[in-house]
């Protein structure tokens, strides 16, 4: 029964919190990448194959049981004994070789144009890191670093826009999966992989960890939001900066930045700086909260400020032990970081 329950975490997450978010089924037979399609076609052979040997296998026996089924009067006869048949030894030697062949081929063929070890010239690339149990995504070539929401440019007949996902582990084994948009692939600790993506069609897509990580395995969620032309740059241009302070919530950054919150959150232009936990620089311009498990708004984050773990048992983050002012102080100014 327990292996049973993990199997479902490891399966089920995708699907509900695409459903939760109104998003719709992550389904890997409707592509919206370059990579996908490969995916899908691919996998649309095998099933094609199989389809044809199940079939053909099943018709051949089902044939057989009705032509050779016991009559009247064959007990008082011995039927005919056949020891070989050169043709029929001969067909089903040389058929399972070539249905192999083709299988090797396309398999091959798809791996070789998914399977990428550096970004090729040109490309943009996001390094994507996981942690336990939420996504760290950095834009070198931009200065930005955000949590969980990976924004990507979507590409257009006249501007292809290729992103090349370098993804790799802080503690331990991951693995980035966005059924719509890729494969999965593995973030290990210590060795860095790598992801292609093309997006085809602007809109949110939801993910998950595929790979079971630990106790909230099934909580470690992600959405990629891809973009409209020219609209990717804007919000690069936006992460770009500093959060703003609201001077009216001065007294709420003040507190923030006397807690053990700075030790392990980042918000450029404090003194907060640490790099355990996501950064908080534009906390508010994401949608959801603790990786994907909630909507992001003022209530959530109160709720998740007085006890992380009853969002999200298991999770690493502790309870500050704030009282209720303190923590209406400490999210009047969270709520500004847009």
């Amino acid at each position: 029964m327990k292996q049973a329950a993990w199997l479902l975490l490891a399966l089920v997450p995708a699907a509900t919190a695409a459903a939760d978010a109104g998003l719709g089924s992550p389904a890997v037979f409707a592509p919206a990448s370059t990579p996908a399609y490969v995916i899908r076609d691919l996998a649309l052979l095998v099933i094609a194959v199989c389809a044809v040997i199940l079939f053909s296998v099943g018709g051949l026996l089902a044939w057989s049981v009705i032509r050779f089924r016991a009559r009247p009067g064959d007990a008082a006869r011995e039927p005919a004994q056949i020891y070989g048949s050169g043709p029929i030894e001969l067909a089903w030697t040389l058929v399972p070789a070539i249905i192999v062949v083709i299988l090797f081929l396309a398999t091959a063929r798809s791996i070789f144009d998914l399977q990428k070890e550096q970004a090729p010239a040109g490309w943009l690339q996001v390094d994507v890191v996981g942690h336990q149990w939420w996504w760290e995504f950095r834009y070198p070539g931009a200065g930005v670093t955000t949590a969980n929401e990976l924004h990507l440019p979507v590409s257009t007949a006249t501007q292809s826009q290729p992103v090349f996902l370098r993804l790799e582990s802080a503690d331990v084994i991951h693995s980035f999966w966005v059924p719509r948009l890729a494969g999965k692939q593995d973030a290990i600790p210590g060795k860095r992989n790598g992801l292609w993506v093309e997006a085809l069609e602007a809109g949110t897509y939801v993910g998950q960890c595929a790979e079971f990580c630990g106790t909230q395995h099934a909580g470690m969620r992600l959405r990629v939001i891809v973009h409209p032309p020219g609209e990717f740059e804007r919000w690069l241009d936006s992460q770009r900066g500093p959060a703003v302070t609201d001077p009216a919530v001065a007294d709420g950054r003040a507190l923030f930045e006397r807690t053990a919150c700075i030790n392990c959150h980042r918000v450029a232009g404090t003194v907060a700086n640490g790099t355990v936990g996501p950064d908080l620089t534009h906390l508010m311009s994401r949608s959801t909260l603790a990786s994907g498990v909630a909507r992001n708004d003022g209530e959530t984050l109160r709720r998740w400020l007085r006890d992380p773990n009853h969002l999200k048992p298991g999770v690493l983050m502790p309870a500050m032990q704030l009282g209720e002012r303190d923590l209406d102080r400490v999210v009047a100014y969270l709520m500004t970081l847009q």
